[in-house]
């Protein structure tokens, strides 16, 4: 009942955190202002520091630094983690013909990325690996395996997505698109075990958001491309869990099976 409540009220989070942050600028702004913009997405992050942090001290009693917050320079390395598959995922569907190039100035291209990943860090990245791969994380191995860790904390966070404005118009779309989400899921939980702390699960996140925005392909088929990143987010994830022992039988359950 534990492991349920912490993955519900982690789901009501992450809706009121995307909820009150965005709103927050539009009390003091009007919606037409283009600060609106860049307020809504620290607002957003402010708000989960906030959520997080109530819900750690006076619910769950978790100490603040168990968040994993040492080595922030392993965010750089979970965008190389989180972006590579998407790059791959784009270049094979354009290969395939499931998408198409659209030229671009690439200086403009280019010039928009600083800026957009700092507010894509504020507004998806950060606020809601904070929630997941921080708090759900660390709440829940208090009293699982990091397998099965890693399997609740990925599957939670890929069946929100079934509500995202990205998950295409038809049935088949959603469900594609919530488990590419859920492929996203486990990366960013294997940046977690192999990094030991938030910063490279955040990266993952951020990554894929950048490699996403920095291919310029028209879909021709939404769906034959979701399932291209699901492939290599997994195998993203697959990766940075190697050598970690997470899928790694104990000795007690080979001893189980040899006999």
């Amino acid at each position: 009942m534990r492991t349920l409540r912490t993955v519900l009220l982690a789901m009501v989070l992450m809706f009121a955190q995307a909820i009150i942050g965005s709103t927050l600028p539009l009390l003091f702004l009007d919606r037409t202002s283009p600060l609106v913009s860049l307020l809504g997405p620290l607002g957003i992050t402010l708000t989960a520091l906030l959520l997080v942090y109530v819900v750690r001290r006076f619910l769950d009693r978790r100490p603040w630094s168990s968040l994993g917050w040492h080595r922030p320079w392993h965010l750089l390395l979970g965008v190389l983690a989180g972006a590579l598959p998407i790059l791959a995922a784009f270049g094979t569907a354009m290969a395939m013909g499931a998408g198409t190039w659209v030229p671009v100035d690439a200086s403009v291209l280019l010039g928009q990325l600083p800026l957009g990943a700092v507010l894509l860090l504020l507004n998806q990245a950060f606020p809601e690996e904070l929630l997941w791969r921080g708090h759900v994380f660390d709440t829940l191995s208090q009293r699982l395996s990091p397998r099965a860790v890693l399997i609740i904390t990925s599957v939670a966070f890929g069946s929100m997505h079934v509500f995202s404005q990205g998950s295409g118009t038809t049935i088949g779309d959603k469900l594609l698109y919530v488990l590419m989400a859920t492929a996203l899921g486990f990366a960013a939980g294997a940046a977690r075990v192999r990094g030991g702390g938030l910063w490279m699960a955040a990266g993952v996140h951020l990554g894929f958001h950048l490699g996403m925005r920095s291919m310029p392909v028209k879909p021709e088929n939404f769906g034959v491309l979701l399932v291209l990143m699901a492939i290599g987010l997994a195998l993203a994830g697959a990766v940075l869990l190697r050598d970690q022992g997470v899928f790694r039988r104990s000795p007690r359950a080979r001893d189980q099976v040899a006999t």
